[in-house]
């Protein structure tokens, strides 16, 4: 991203996205926010040994009423396929841009389906789901042109929007120098990538995305910043990143900073001018 839009530690190689963003999930407990007086843990010692209960609950606790199982949620037959529990925002199918996306006034969406895939279109502005999202585990796979045009930030540019707001960069950053904190993968002038993962021009790629939304006062004031936990073509690149202010263009040294809005928000994609590709979008909403 360049340009205002009209609304709106180490690296990990790990076989699969899932388990990549697990390993992340876990090494996040270390993070300087963290709150070490949860959980609460108890523990007592008896004649047949030790107890210990975390949350008022046992350990290897038997008793489904005491410690419900988890629910079943039946993964995608194929890496990046959709889960049960997701919401598809498209499968590639008109129909499924018709019933799920418009623009950003609520209209029917100028940008196009072409192959299987949603095309970006010059100047048809923001695409955005009708559905309104908060913290959510977001997989979207997308391409940048096949033939090379530009340079730097007029190379393949487009950008994923979380609540229509928080925006990691989309950019062809395959042999292509432009500033590091606006790269692929980027937390739009807040984040730089940890590696650059990107794929050749042309070829597609994918985004595996856990962000926590950020919470504020009555007032509008920040009391607990976003977080994001980012793959790119299955490598960690935002490691639980923190996100410190708004990722909004304001001049060429500068972003945006946190302004209050509703828990719920669409999620959005940018019409940077250059012929973006998007397919495969699912989301699985998280709770805070």
């Amino acid at each position: 991203m360049q340009k205002k839009h009209s609304s709106i530690s180490d690296l990990f190689r790990i076989t699969t996205p899932a388990a990549a963003l697990a390993f992340s999930l876990v090494a996040s407990s270390s993070h300087a926010d963290e709150d070490m007086s949860k959980p609460v843990i108890k523990v007592e010692k008896k004649k047949d040994g030790t107890y210990m209960y975390i949350d008022g609950v046992k350990v290897h606790e038997t008793d489904t009423t005491k410690q419900p199982l988890p629910p079943v949620v039946t993964p995608g037959d194929k890496v990046g396929a959709p889960p049960s529990d997701a919401v598809v925002l498209f499968d590639g199918s008109e129909e499924s841009f018709k019933m799920n996306w418009t623009d950003t006034k609520g209209g029917d969406s100028k940008w196009k389906v072409v192959d299987g895939a949603l095309e970006s279109v010059r100047r048809a502005g923001y695409v955005q789901s009708k559905e309104k999202f908060g913290s959510c585990q977001l997989h979207i796979e997308w391409a940048s042109p096949a033939k090379v045009q530009g340079n730097g930030q007029g190379r393949g540019n487009s950008g994923v929007f979380l609540m229509g707001t928080y925006e990691i960069q989309v950019l062809d950053s395959y042999e292509n120098q432009t500033y590091a904190d606006g790269q692929a993968g980027a937390l739009y002038g807040r984040s730089k990538p940890k590696v650059n993962a990107s794929r050749k021009p042309g070829e597609w790629q994918s985004y595996d995305i856990i962000f926590h939304q950020p919470q504020f006062d009555k007032g509008g004031k920040v009391t607990k910043r976003a977080t994001f936990t980012v793959l790119h073509n299955g490598v960690l690149i935002q490691d639980h990143t923190v996100l410190s202010g708004g990722t909004g263009w304001n001049g060429p040294h500068a972003a945006t900073e946190y302004k209050a809005h509703a828990d719920k928000l669409p999620i959005s994609m940018q019409d940077h001018g250059n012929p973006v590709r998007f397919r495969n979008i699912w989301v699985r909403e998280l709770k805070d």
